[in-house]
């Protein structure tokens, strides 16, 4: 039987307001682009019934990761100015019901931290990301998932805090730090999914020329992180095909 040729999109937010209207024309568009599969995350615990049931509606297509993102007041994207560090709280009302769909979910994710000073500017609250990032990695570590990863102005603290509790199975999404960080990540047998941001971006094209191609892997974040900055909030799951051209770039 011939394999078939198409892409994953390992991270995106199907969930996500701006997706809804036309989310069945997003999804039979993605299909049509030879997007084999889309790895949906969550991002605070209002998305989970929403994610689980497209999983079960789309069943080999959509797989659902379930988690707590280091920033919350996601609901209210046009006004990043609510969003705020997450706590422990934010954690306690996911637990349950991750638990609840834990044999049907493909890892844990989206968590991380992320030290963006708007989001987190004291050490408290910094301290705090880590703590619900600890408790995120030892349950994925319990159930033998995979991590999801979120490490937005914290690199190095991310891939360090992965290494020192043992996370194994490691996907850091949209990485923003330094190569020669990112290769502490390669070290430890972590992937790296690039975003289609990648052709505006200087650094992505710097990260994807030291990243082994057996390390790299394809996301469109989803609807964010898209290859037009005027339309950065206007990415679709199928606009892989850019990233795949750079990262198989001969440049590499």
């Amino acid at each position: 039987m011939a394999a078939t040729a198409g892409v994953v999109d390992c991270h995106c937010h199907l969930a996500a307001p701006e997706l809804q209207p036309d989310l069945e024309d997003v999804l039979r568009a993605a299909k049509e682009a030879k997007v084999l599969a889309l790895v949906v995350v969550a991002e605070h615990s209002g998305e989970f019934e929403k994610i689980m049931q497209l999983s079960e509606r789309f069943p080999g297509f959509v797989f659902p990761c379930l988690g707590v993102h280091p920033v919350q007041g996601i609901l209210s994207r046009e006004q990043p100015e609510d969003h705020c560090s997450v706590t422990l709280k934010d954690l306690d009302a996911a637990l349950p019901l991750i638990e609840h769909y834990k044999d049907s979910l493909l890892a844990i994710g989206e968590v991380g931290l992320d030290f963006t000073p708007r989001f987190a500017s004291t050490d408290v609250q910094k301290e705090e990301q880590r703590q619900v990032l600890i408790k995120q990695i030892q349950l994925a570590k319990r159930l033998d998932l995979p991590l999801n990863v979120h490490s937005r102005s914290a690199g190095r603290p991310t891939i360090n805090l992965l290494k020192e509790q043992g996370a194994e199975k490691v996907l850091l999404h949209a990485f923003d730090g330094r190569p020669s960080v990112a290769m502490e990540g390669v070290k430890a047998g972590y992937f790296f999914s690039i975003p289609p941001c990648i052709i505006r971006s200087e650094q992505k094209q710097n990260l994807v020329k030291q990243l082994p191609l057996e390390n790299m892997c394809l996301e469109t974040d989803s609807p964010a992180l898209g290859p037009e900055k005027q339309l950065v909030d206007q990415t679709f799951p199928w606009n892989l095909l850019p990233t795949f051209a750079c990262c198989l770039s001969p440049t590499n």
